[in-house]
């Protein structure tokens, strides 16, 4: 009786179609097939690559110089279709688009949430790294949300007071350079407690809006604003829509700065151009 060798493995390309029949098919894997498997052996072992089950797959295969063709006989042994070097296994799904499993959608997958006791409790988490460090909250001399508004409060009082701000002045906004230059006219100082604050209650932020920080609303020359003079369904000054706009005291800069006139804007283009 003669020895008959054990075939070689061939390394087979696997992909599975795309959507769209002119995009070329997405590439899985390579896999080392023995010749001697049946085919549904080999189905088998594809469906941990490619999520198909046996029984729904179809596989095409192709073959360098060679027409592509269907795989057939689940019993056949693969190796008597012209199994090569180079060739390619695509993978088709014969189940419905309905039926067939979308890994990629997650609307329909519960989200976890690890529990905020559970997250207090590990050693390793950056929050006990800033226990340890004694960082944000954890400092002793950090102050509250509160207390860092009431605090800014007082620096925008200041502010205001030495840059000499006040109802009804000429203004520009900063930074501000030419072309690009925002002008207009002070219509508001003071607390705007619909501009939400980090780590401040809202509820408590429209308690006490006197310790609130403060800001500037202006009317633009231009339409280069964001609002009408109102945050948040409140309003504290009245102007064209996208005329109006809040900045910080730091941000303003009155003076002697009179409305463009179409003359001066052309000039300030053509210094652009």
């Amino acid at each position: 009786m003669a020895f008959q060798p054990t075939p070689a493995d061939i390394s087979v390309a696997i992909t599975t179609p795309t959507a769209s029949s002119s995009a070329e098919p997405r590439l899985l894997t390579e896999r080392r097939i023995t010749p001697t498997w049946t085919v549904m052996q080999l189905k088998g072992k594809l469906e941990t690559m490619t999520g198909v089950p046996p029984s729904n797959q179809r596989l095409l295969l192709k073959s360098p110089g060679r027409p592509d063709q269907w795989v057939e006989g689940d019993n056949t042994i693969i190796g008597d279709w012209g199994l090569m070097k180079g060739c390619e296994i695509e993978v088709h799904d014969s189940r419905p688009q309905s039926v067939r499993p979308n890994f990629s959608d997650l609307s329909s997958v519960e989200k976890y949430v690890l529990p905020t006791s559970t997250y207090e409790s590990l050693s390793n988490s950056v929050l006990a790294w800033k226990k340890n460090q004694k960082l944000g909250r954890f400092d002793p001399n950090a102050l509250t949300p509160e207390e860092s508004l009431r605090q800014q409060s007082v620096k925008d009082a200041a502010e205001i007071q030495q840059r000499g701000i006040a109802v009804t002045q000429r203004a520009i906004v900063l930074p501000s350079s030419p072309p690009h230059i925002r002008r207009g006219t002070v219509r508001f100082i003071g607390p705007v407690p619909t501009i939400p604050h980090p780590g401040v209650d809202p509820k408590i932020a429209q308690l006490d809006a006197g310790a609130l920080p403060l800001w500037v609303g202006i009317e633009l020359d231009e339409p280069l604003g964001k609002n009408d003079g109102s945050v948040g369904g409140q309003r504290f000054f009245t102007c064209p829509n996208k005329t109006g706009v809040f900045v910080k005291p730091e941000k303003v800069e009155v003076g002697d700065f009179p409305p463009l006139e179409f003359d001066d804007f052309d000039d300030e283009l053509m210094e652009e151009i």
